[in-house]
């Protein structure tokens, strides 16, 4: 099991991941709401972004993350693989590398939010609306060394 770079090879497999992490955790969510967000995370997001991810002894990724510089920006484990520990190591590198690591997390998905505390992550403020302006609410978190 390593921890590398995504590929373009790998943007399939990198959706699955994260609906299947989204069906289990986001239930706060719609039919209509996930489809549209979906369709972003599919065709904008995912295409465009640079990704870490902690692959099998196949190759075949298990989790990913993406960040811009200490901000994570996405966070998702097969959740076949959750309480294995891939997300924290996935922190502790960059807790090796930043001395403030930043998050943002949905309010009505409180299994981040304690997975974060128990990361060392607090609570910096609150917003009403996502960053798309939609009604689901976001913690900011911040870890400082």
């Amino acid at each position: 099991m390593a921890f590398r770079s995504a590929t373009a090879a790998d943007l399939g497999r990198l959706y699955e991941i994260w609906l299947a992490a989204i069906l289990m955790t986001h239930g706060f969510l719609n039919d209509d709401a996930r489809a549209e967000i979906g369709a972003v995370v599919k065709n904008d997001y995912l295409p465009n972004a640079e990704f870490e991810v902690y692959a099998d002894s196949d190759d075949r990724p298990l989790g990913f993350m993406g960040c811009s510089g200490n901000n994570i920006d996405a966070l998702f484990i097969d959740p076949a693989e959750h309480g294995k520990g891939i997300g924290r190591q996935f922190i502790d590198r960059m807790k090796a590398e930043f001395p403030r690591l930043t998050v943002q997390v949905n309010e009505q998905q409180p299994q981040a939010h304690a997975f974060y505390r128990s990361c060392g992550f607090t609570d910096i403020r609150r917003d009403p609306v996502d960053d798309a302006g939609r009604p689901f609410p976001t913690v900011h978190m911040e870890w400082r060394r």
